[in-house]
């Protein structure tokens, strides 16, 4: 891959580590679908931050939903028989899930409750939902990733309107999985990770999608998966399999690239910190949560 100018490089440090009495080593339905069968004692997503500097991530494996206060220390929220991947506040109290297994979850993270959100579509369930992001009108995309790839790309994206209303505006992608939305709202960035790239939506104002493309091509045994943009409406793409994160310009040109310490699998990112300027990112198969500065603060995201 040629660049006019090379990225800076930069290296993620160890914020912290998923708690030794937190781990299970043994075998579990996620592993035996997408790790061979070896036990996996935990793969840590979807990291998102409450008004009060707590980071809360998902346990895809094991159905769990953790806190991390701002002293570094980790409790467990809650447990229940799924497969939880992104997530994103509703409220104060709650926290909307993209659970692989069940579809959307909603979790009261005072008591620990969790409750189905939207489980199927007219009766039929989703392929495997991933990852979610509002607008500022209340708008909910979201990704249904399931086991599509170049071989069968059936991937789909979804908009549910504030009003219950489900369109289903994408549904030929070989395995969408992360979003963002552009500052104006009026492009949703789709991480496509089997092929390797992230495509470009402009949504029209009629509430349709048009002249979709590719907007980075990116390489490697695993490609793009949690996006984030900041309040320079540029583009932060995770890539696991190379345990980066590229931070992109307007013409998807990489201008920074932060490399894990730990571990290649790079999976998600949240924007915290007093300043909203540094960056948390899961490293998934260490559980571990990197840490880096952003030369901008992230983009503030929105709640129904």
């Amino acid at each position: 891959m040629f660049f006019l100018h090379a990225p800076d490089v930069a290296q993620f440090e160890i914020w912290s580590t998923l708690p030794d009495h937190f781990r299970r080593h043994q075998r579990s339905d996620w592993a035996d679908a997408n790790r061979g069968g070896a036990p996996v004692d935990s793969f840590l997503e979807g990291p998102v931050f409450d008004r009060h500097g707590n980071l809360y991530v998902t346990d895809i494996p094991w159905g769990r939903i953790f806190r991390i206060g701002p002293d570094r220390e980790w409790s467990l929220v809650a447990e229940y028989d799924g497969e939880p991947n992104g997530m994103k506040f509703l409220d104060d109290d709650r926290l909307l899930i993209t659970d692989y297994k069940n579809g959307l979850m909603v979790l009261d993270v005072a008591n620990g409750q969790v409750a189905p959100y939207l489980a199927r579509r007219n009766s039929e369930r989703f392929k495997g939902v991933n990852d979610l992001i509002f607008d500022a009108s209340g708008n909910l995309y979201f990704t249904d990733q399931g086991q599509s790839g170049l071989h069968d790309p059936s991937g789909r994206l979804f908009r549910l309107r504030p009003d219950g209303q489900l369109d289903c505006l994408l549904d030929n992608v070989p395995s969408p999985n992360g979003v963002a939305l552009s500052p104006d709202g009026k492009v949703l960035y789709l991480a496509v990770t089997r092929g390797n790239c992230v495509w470009r939506v402009p949504l029209m104002a009629d509430g349709s999608v048009s002249k979709v493309s590719q907007f980075f091509t990116s390489y490697g045994p695993s490609g793009p998966d949690g996006l984030a943009v900041d309040q320079d409406g540029n583009l932060l793409v995770c890539n696991p399999g190379l345990g980066y994160v590229w931070l992109l310009n307007h013409r998807a040109e990489p201008v920074m690239v932060w490399r894990s310490p730990k571990g290649m699998s790079t999976t998600n990112l949240a924007f915290g910190g007093d300043d909203g300027g540094t960056l948390f990112c899961t490293e998934s198969v260490s559980g571990s949560i990197l840490t880096a500065r952003g030369p901008h603060p992230g983009l503030a995201l929105h709640r129904r």
